[in-house]
């Protein structure tokens, strides 16, 4: 098994690229490279430069490739596709001119990808994790967003030869468990992968080994993140959107919370799984000081537990 672990700038609370409060994309390259890692993804939209030339000359300094690049937005509604169109071209387009990640034998799609995530729902944010009480789409509407990621994905695969993965994420409207079987029916791995993610599944009431375990044939990338349980229990009985939750502490370093990494480790080693397992921990900005403690711990406890 060949597993490299990469890092993301939401360890240092980049998820909305509008936040004053963000730290420099370069500090964050500067201290990922620090902490070990040799991957990181882009970023949201808008964070790093569109300027291959510029991004390359930092990669090379702080020795890294970009693993993924993400859209991170608004799937649902047709008047967004122009947008998510153009985001897709120049995602892909900056990605491809990188010097590529190295390709694990056995990995089925080599990095760079796009990772497709929906976004920008007020009525669902605030319902993140809770699978009783959140709004669903219309048949109709569930069917226009799936022909939005289908034409994200051959875009992608046919214009710039990336592969797309689809990463249901709390507090969008591809989060729980339905959501994902009905999206592994209705976008075929032809099309796109998965990229499952251990804390997303377990904010939103799923089992992450249960679930890596049944999509193994569809997982493309990972991503993985610690729940604070306490932590977790507290936001659960609160109105609180998701990166709300993230800034009170939610999301913690691997091997600090809940989830079984061993035993994830394991599967992972049955199921032959090889490529790319990105590290995240979202968190408020203004906590960035503690950025790369936090990831450094985090890559240290998988290396200890056989990664």
């Amino acid at each position: 098994m060949s597993i490299k672990i990469s890092g993301a700038p939401c360890c240092w609370g980049v998820d909305d690229p509008r936040n004053p409060y963000l730290p420099p994309w370069e500090r964050v390259l500067q201290e990922a490279s620090q902490a070990g890692y040799k991957g990181i993804e882009l970023g949201p939209y808008g964070y790093m430069p569109m300027d291959a030339d510029r991004v390359q000359a930092e990669l090379e300094k702080q020795d890294l490739n970009i693993i993924a690049g993400t859209i991170f937005d608004d799937l649902v509604s047709e008047s967004n596709l122009v947008n998510l169109l153009k985001q897709t071209d120049d995602i892909c387009s900056l990605i491809t001119k990188l010097p590529p990640s190295p390709k694990e034998e056995g990995q089925r799609f080599a990095a760079p990808y796009l990772v497709i995530i929906d976004w920008g729902h007020d009525e669902r944010d605030y319902n993140a994790g809770h699978l009783d009480r959140a709004p669903r789409l219309s048949a109709e509407d569930w069917k226009k967003t799936m022909g939005h990621i289908r034409e994200l994905a051959e875009r992608a695969w046919n214009q710039y030869g990336v592969r797309s993965v689809i990463h249901p994420h709390a507090g969008g409207y591809i989060e729980f468990e339905d959501e994902i079987r009905q999206l592994a029916e209705d976008i075929p791995h032809e099309t796109a992968g998965l990229c499952l993610d251990t804390g997303h599944l377990y904010y939103s009431k799923m089992d992450p080994l249960q679930w890596l375990k049944e999509y193994a044939d569809r997982l493309d990338y990972i991503h993985f993140k610690d729940i604070n349980l306490t932590i977790y229990h507290q936001v659960m009985k609160e109105k609180i959107r998701f990166f709300d939750a993230c800034a009170k502490g939610v999301m913690c370093p691997i091997g600090q919370g809940v989830i079984d990494y061993s035993s994830i480790h394991r599967l992972l080693k049955e199921m032959d799984y090889q490529g790319y397992i990105t590290i995240e921990q979202e968190r408020d900005p203004r906590n960035a000081d503690s950025s790369l403690r936090d990831v450094k711990q985090s890559y240290d406890y998988l290396m200890s537990v056989g990664y």
